[in-house]
């Protein structure tokens, strides 16, 4: 629900007052995932509507997460993952894009629901890869500790700033996907990864990756936004 997402910058019941939060996507696919989903939406037929592709969003993400968990048993689930990643994709970012296009936004109930079921999913997504055995349990937990730190401060960003930010840097949720996808067809290959002559399980050695990198913008944000804060509200 990427373009119905909104949030207030003043908490209030009523719908009418309620203002969106600015919008800022400066990941590297923007533009041009910008122009695909514009098309899409234009496109779209009329018995599809924003909440069957946010149900289909959530659905495949909880697929791939199941999938994920089966590769533990055959890799070649790993190719249905990428599926299910493409179709998450599909309907995590057309509905807002849709809902927009229609002029059928609920921003406030978009906005909700968008991120419980982002973090669901994520919960669901995380699960999965570590029953897969592709990698160990404290790197999933990790991961998904530093996701939901990295969400809440964007949602708390949002609330007191007025500006939702999409992305982090150049990286958002659909370079995310690409980059899991490109790492699914290296595990079809070997699960393995050997660095400096030592020998690692290849999504280990990514998700620790990804873990720290998440931990260390949640920070780095974190700290630019309160000082922000401090100088916006500043003591009389």
């Amino acid at each position: 629900m990427e373009a119905e997402m909104g949030t207030p910058m003043v908490a209030t019941n009523q719908s009418e007052n309620f203002q969106n939060a600015r919008r800022v996507n400066q990941a590297l696919t923007a533009r041009l995932e910008k122009r695909a989903l514009q098309w899409m939406a234009v496109r779209a037929p009329n018995w599809v509507s924003s909440d069957q592709l946010t149900a289909l969003g959530f659905g495949a993400q909880i697929g791939a997460g199941i999938f994920y968990a089966l590769t533990r048993f055959d890799r070649r689930a790993l190719l249905l993952v990428i599926l299910f990643l493409g179709l998450n994709w599909l309907g995590d970012s057309l509905d807002g894009t849709l809902a927009r296009v229609r002029r059928q936004e609920r921003p406030r109930y978009g906005f909700y629901v968008d991120h419980m079921v982002d973090i669901l999913g994520a919960v669901a997504l995380m699960c999965g890869l570590g029953c897969s055995g592709l990698l160990h349990w404290p790197v999933a937990m990790a991961m998904l500790i530093a996701f939901l730190i990295l969400s809440g401060e964007s949602y708390l960003a949002t609330y007191t700033l007025g500006r939702f930010e999409l992305s982090q840097g150049l990286f958002g949720p659909t370079e995310i996907r690409i980059l899991l996808a490109i790492g699914n067809l290296a595990v079809l290959r070997s699960p393995y990864s050997t660095v400096f002559g030592h020998k690692f399980l290849l999504f280990d050695l990514g998700g620790a990756i990804a873990a720290a990198g998440m931990g260390a913008m949640a920070l780095a944000v974190a700290a630019r936004h309160t000082a922000q804060l401090y100088r916006d509200e500043p003591l009389r």
